[in-house]
């Protein structure tokens, strides 16, 4: 199939579905705002609830858990009741969340809180992608899919840069409760604006086939060497950008590189804004050069270990500033280099258990972020806040994920050439069939 080739039955795309879609990304860009909030208020959040960063980690180990937990469950969801209600729910339960967090003024209820964010957060992502398909051609599947993940990046800098400053000049309430807000407008245009299709373009009823067809699909899925791959993948890489954004990058340059908090939150905006620019840059290299796809993963995982390395090395005393901004180059590609898990998991597994292998290799990134989170609030309670050794955990998980990558790398590319190669046999033999006719 060429690039400009439709499929039958394919939706037509358009305004009408930009406007749609457009609805459905705005929810998910809220959605990230309110997950990435907390990384901008730590420091503010230790002296509210008087708790220690242990404490502090649990707050978004807890969030990353429920999240992780939840991608399987949403994709099912999605299909057996449609995107629009799913999005209903996930903004309803964000949006409680986040205002339970501003009004919260003891640690347990404002770790509740935090749960039922990551429940609704993680009704998001999948919804929009379902949305995308559901609406637009699928020779616009590539494009629709990067945009909404650039939708997400969007709500991270929002609270990078926004809600930072807000948190600074209005308070905890305020800013809190006015993303909580901004969730209640998206429920809104959601019930008022979203549908799940087009006219005339209602899928077939979704098969269901109770508890026995979800463990064959998981575990058909799993079987695969290329969705185990892409897990991994996005285990080792994943993780330390998403700590440093989600909670622990203020901390860390206000506390103990004695930054100012505009400097802090302007090197957090520099990741972001690597982030974007790595994401169109690896989505392009891959697109043309698929071979390239181990390569930049690995060389995702090398440049954040070497980048860390240099920064926990540097001798104190001696300005950093330089090596700080390179950290945060790097940490920038550490989400782009996570997508390259779902590369690999594709080509392993048909269309009808894709959804199914992208939970499995999202579940990957998000169990190495809590466990990072983990691992730097236990230790810098152990150490006195001795950051140096609390961010050097993450090289025993980069050490653990990049071993799986090199055991399953060879099996997976060797299955992967073998079905490419079946499938131009078999395209060549409907070819001569066609001709004979």
């Amino acid at each position: 199939m060429t690039a400009g080739t439709a499929l039958p039955g394919d939706p037509p795309g358009g305004r009408r579905a930009a406007f749609v879609w457009g609805v459905g990304t705005l929810v998910y860009l809220v959605a990230v705002v309110h997950r990435t909030s907390l990384g901008v208020a730590g420091i503010d959040a230790s002296h509210r609830f008087r708790i220690g960063a242990s404490q502090l980690s649990g707050f978004s180990i807890l969030q990353v858990l429920v999240y992780a937990g939840m991608q399987i469950p949403v994709g099912l969801m999605v299909d057996r009741l449609g995107t629009r209600k799913v999005l209903l729910l996930g903004a309803s339960l964000f949006t409680a969340g986040q205002a339970a967090f501003a009004l919260s003024h003891s640690y347990g209820t404002a770790l509740a809180a935090r749960a039922v964010l990551g429940c609704g957060d993680a009704m998001t992502f999948v919804s929009v992608l379902r949305l995308g398909s559901r609406w637009f051609p699928a020779r616009r599947g590539p494009m629709v899919a990067q945009g909404a993940a650039l939708f997400g990046v969007a709500g991270n800098l929002i609270s990078t840069v926004a809600l930072s400053r807000l948190l600074h000049s209005a308070g905890w309430t305020p800013t809190f409760l006015g993303t909580a807000i901004g969730g209640a407008g998206v429920l809104v245009l959601v019930a008022l604006f979203l549908k799940d299709h087009p006219e005339g373009y209602a899928p077939p009823p979704a098969r269901h086939a109770g508890p026995a067809f979800v463990r064959r699909q998981i575990a058909d899925a799993w079987r695969e060497p290329g969705t185990r791959l892409g897990m991994w993948t996005h285990f080792t890489a994943q993780f330390p950008g998403m700590v440093f954004l989600l909670l622990w990058g203020l901390p860390y340059l206000v506390q103990d590189q004695h930054l100012s908090r505009a400097a802090a939150g302007t090197l957090l905006t520099l990741v972001v804004l690597a982030n974007m620019a790595f994401g169109m840059l690896f989505g392009q290299l891959i697109a043309r050069h698929h071979g390239l796809r181990l390569p930049l993963a690995l060389a995702v995982v090398a440049s954040t270990a070497g980048a860390w390395a240099a920064v926990l090395a540097w001798p104190g005393g001696h300005d950093p500033r330089w090596l700080l901004v390179l950290l945060c180059v790097v940490l920038g590609a550490c989400g782009p280099g996570s997508m390259i898990g779902f590369d690999f998991a594709r080509p392993a597994n048909p269309p009808e258990r894709f959804g199914t292998a992208s939970g499995i290799v999202n579940i990957g990134g998000f169990t190495a972020s809590m466990l990072a989170l983990l691992a730097v609030g236990v230790l810098l309670d152990a150490t006195g806040d001795d950051y140096r050794i609390a961010w050097s955990s993450i090289f025993v998980l980069q050490a653990v994920g990049l071993s799986q990558i090199l055991r399953l790398w060879r099996r997976s590319e060797r299955l992967e050439r073998d079905r490419v190669a079946v499938s131009r046999v078999k395209g060549v033999h409907r070819t001569a069939a066609a001709l004979h006719e």
